[in-house]
């Protein structure tokens, strides 16, 4: 039989050198902490120029009357999943006149003889970024003309960027009694309830209208 001589183990293991990582692993923890805050980086800023998440509309016809800040408004279409994006829509010069014909269109079947009565006007909603003639503004002035009623550019302005409670300063009067007050859009409602809250102590009716309900 052949005899195995037995090791010292605790020799072998003085001999043996463990390497410091506290080093390497304070590294790779600060690796990870930036790999972190570049995905989230990278992330926001893809949310902020994906234009597939943006509010569209397909414009199927929807009239409806909605609730929404405290009044009432008319909408001719309705925002929804597939269509063009509202930022495409506002870019394209040849949607204006298209608005303005479909609304020309149903505002003219809902007040019929009324418009010849030669007591309405039509304004919009203050200017906030483009301020010479934004979306808005042209499509009211077209609708105007199609309606043979008279158009009030700047009745009133805002002079901050929030949409809530804002409070718009009255620029200008129109001697009509009955004002249709156009937004291309609405979301909130906030800057139509602002309007409305600019121009009541003059005893005007207003209709609110939009072209785009923008909730679902």
């Amino acid at each position: 039989m052949i005899e195995r001589a037995s090791i010292d183990l605790g020799e072998v293991l003085q001999d043996i050198t463990v390497p410091d990582l506290s080093l390497a692993l304070a590294d790779l923890q600060s690796a990870k902490v930036r790999d972190r805050q570049t995905d989230l980086f990278v992330e926001k800023r893809r949310k902020g120029w994906d234009k597939s998440m943006e509010a569209r509309c397909d414009f199927t016809p929807r009239q409806s009357l909605r609730h929404r800040a405290g009044l009432y408004f008319l909408s001719l279409w309705q925002k929804s999943l597939y269509g063009r994006t509202l930022t495409d829509i506002k870019g394209d010069d040849a949607m204006v006149p298209y608005f303005a014909t479909e609304m020309g269109n149903m505002l003219q079947e809902l007040l019929g003889e009324q418009l010849s009565k030669g007591d309405w006007c039509i304004i919009t909603t203050p200017k906030r970024r483009h301020m010479v003639k934004n979306f808005a503004t042209r499509i009211a002035e077209q609708i105007g003309q199609r309606l043979r009623i008279p158009f009030y550019e700047d009745v009133c302005s805002c002079h901050s960027k929030q949409r809530l409670n804002a409070v718009f300063t009255v620029n200008l009067v129109p001697r009509e009694q009955n004002i249709i007050c156009y937004d291309d859009f609405v979301t909130t409602g906030s800057t139509l309830q602002s309007m409305k809250q600019a121009l009541a102590p003059y005893g005007k009716n207003i209709l609110m209208v939009s072209s785009i309900n923008n909730k679902l």
